[in-house]
């Protein structure tokens, strides 16, 4: 029996078509992952399936009794405690347990009887084993609600629409408010899981392990592939290629069948198979528009170098109110370093990031620091920092008050913040623009060290590669937290572990991280792996460091081409100007001529040399 059956679904929002004839069946135990650009319609179609929002057209069919689970946009704030949050997620179980204080015996009798149906008894444990997986401890899980950020009460959320294990589960981007630790639990969890499962997520790995198929909602209609994430990509690139190749096919026929009409059409002895043809040109098939949407790219200003170290850590502890989270950190921090922090949350990941950033002092040690570093600092919490009713563009003026217009669209432009977004209020972006905004004024001043964290979160699927290919192009060091593993994996060269007070070299690389938290895994394949895995780290970030020089020069080379072409720009203006020869002064013109002339020969110079260092680059 089908679960959810959605038929031609068609949806507009604010005056915008998201969903055009739009259709997916969810059968029972089908996990599937729901992929999009930011924007596409997705959590609208979640909306759509619980009822919140009315369809402009098609149908959506639902299993009768049919139980759905989801994420509510935050848990409940009165709970006495987190346990109890999520018990109170079963209504069922509640009202059962009140109706039990003052029932007959009879009545006891049928409601003891429910109770142990719903396995009433298991439920506290059942509860508290979902709590520590997204972890939350004992102590974490008898305070009340109220206490906790909202990120981790969206943690609660989720605790709630897994515990009630229904026929259908929802999830719009889970792994948001989980770290790694916790993400990698959600995965084993929705594995082990006999229902149903419709996730959005750009989280890849998840994506790849968690769901049997992929739905891709692409210009208001869902396309399902097989498998996992890597699957979709493959069978994509195999479907446009056969789509390419057929579009050619009818187009060659199209003109050879065109070429005949339009030879013969007015010979009597080729007229019968003229109009023959003219028939047959209007029985072929159009031609199918393959239609590439805008790839998104990304680009950090480069830094220039500086000596190492940039940053060192002796014998430091940092903390609050007097009292350390970590200490004994021994730790340097040089140019080339691509760093990722491992760790459960609350273990200090985030005070250390604040630590290098210089958001908190020290307790105790030393920090020196290169007198001309500059840093830059993304966090997912300074989303609320931004004011509603500003646009990033005025948001981009007051971080660089000295810049122009023009300097400042164009840096937003290197998120993917065009002309209109710029001008967009902030309560009218979407998460992933915030995020773009958030990354555009943390890059502003061009830092030596950026320090990200969860800079992915709201990001789709290809900003994520796009902020992969620009960490990759970047020239400054990096240090990272994320529960992104594919991200680190493809960003990272080192990893340090924030755990037991301290912080210290993880030796293993991510794959091997996950393989000891989930305690899956030979050691001796899980340490082959490692081993190749951190080879090619090595040899990304020696890859790397050969480059340095290219763009080095190809940054000097563009500077050069800049001042250039001002400089030609001016002479050329003042050879046209008409009171420039009413001076009558041929020593200015001539010597305006001559260098107007060695300009020409600069840039043509430059201009090859910039297309040589550039092919290299792309070659590498």
């Amino acid at each position: 029996m089908t679960v959810l059956a959605i038929r031609d679904l068609v949806l507009r929002l604010g005056g915008r078509s998201l969903l055009d004839g739009a259709s997916l069946v969810i059968d029972p135990g089908r996990k599937i992952g729901l992929i999009g650009r930011n924007g596409a319609g997705k959590s609208s179609l979640l909306r759509a399936i619980l009822g919140e929002l009315e369809p402009d057209g098609g149908t959506i069919r639902r299993a009768a009794r049919l139980r759905i689970g989801h994420i509510a946009q935050e848990a409940p704030t009165d709970a006495p405690s987190l346990l109890e949050a999520v018990l109170a997620a079963d209504t069922e179980r509640t009202a059962l347990l009140a109706e039990l204080r003052c029932a007959t015996a009879d009545r006891s009798a049928e409601i003891h009887a429910r109770l142990a149906a719903i396995r009433a008894d298991s439920a506290p444990a059942r509860a508290a084993a979902i709590l520590a997986g997204l972890g939350f401890d004992a102590a974490a899980q008898a305070r009340p609600l109220r206490e906790f950020s909202g990120g981790q009460r969206m943690r609660v959320a989720l605790a709630r629409a897994l515990f009630l294990e229904p026929d259908l589960l929802l999830l719009d981007e889970p792994t948001n408010h989980l770290d790694l630790e916790a993400a990698t639990w959600l995965e084993s969890w929705l594995l082990r899981f006999p229902g149903a499962v419709l996730l959005v997520s750009h989280d890849r790995l998840l994506l790849d392990r968690a769901v049997d198929a992929i739905a891709h909602l692409e210009r208001g209609r869902i396309t399902l592939y097989p498998g996992g994430f890597g699957d979709f990509l493959r069978l994509r690139a195999e479907r446009q290629a056969q789509l390419a190749a057929q579009n050619a096919r009818i187009a060659a026929e199209r003109r050879r069948m065109q070429a005949f009409i339009d030879r013969f059409r007015a010979k009597a002895t080729k007229a019968r198979q003229a109009q023959s043809r003219l028939k047959a040109l209007e029985r072929l098939p159009p031609v199918e528009t393959i239609v590439e949407e805008t790839p998104t790219r990304f680009a950090f200003p480069q830094p220039e170098e500086l000596p190492p170290p940039l940053l060192q850590l002796s014998a430091v502890a940092v903390g609050y109110g007097g009292r350390p989270v970590l200490s004994r950190l021994d730790l340097r921090l040089d140019q080339e370093d691509r760093i990722a922090l491992l760790g459960a949350n609350g273990n200090g990941k985030s005070t250390l990031i604040k630590l290098l950033a210089g958001r908190l002092a020290p307790l105790a040690g030393q920090i020196r620091r290169h007198p001309r570093l500059r840093i830059g600092y993304f966090a997912q919490h300074q989303a609320e920092e931004l004011a509603p009713s500003g646009t990033p563009l005025s948001h981009m003026a007051a971080a660089l008050p000295r810049a122009g217009e023009t300097e400042c669209r164009a840096q937003l432009a290197r998120f993917g913040l065009d002309q209109d977004r710029a001008t967009t209020p902030v309560a009218s972006l979407s998460g992933g623009e915030k995020a773009r905004l958030l990354l555009a004024l943390t890059t502003r001043e061009a830092p030596h060290l950026l320090l990200l964290d969860e800079p992915t979160n709201h990001l789709d699927i290809d900003a994520r590669e796009a902020l992969v290919k620009a960490l990759a192009e970047y020239c400054g060091a990096v240090v990272l937290v994320s529960h992104d593993a594919h991200l680190i994996e493809l960003v990272a060269d080192r990893l340090w572990l924030v755990a037991g007070g301290t912080v210290r070299p993880f030796e293993g690389d991510i794959a091997d991280y996950r393989a000891m938290l989930t305690e899956a895994g030979g050691g001796g394949a899980a340490a082959g792996g490692g081993s190749a895995r951190r080879r090619d780290r090595r040899d990304r970030a020696e890859a790397r460091a050969a480059l340095a020089p290219l763009r080095a020069r190809l940054r000097e080379v563009e500077a050069a081409i800049e001042k250039l072409s001002a400089e030609a720009k001016v002479i050329g203006e003042a050879l046209a100007d008409p009171r420039l020869y009413e001076r009558q002064r041929p020593d200015l013109i001539v010597r305006a001529s001559r260098r107007q002339a060695a300009i020409a020969k600069e840039l043509q110079a430059l201009e090859e040399e910039w297309l040589q260092l550039q092919e290299a680059l792309d070659a590498a």
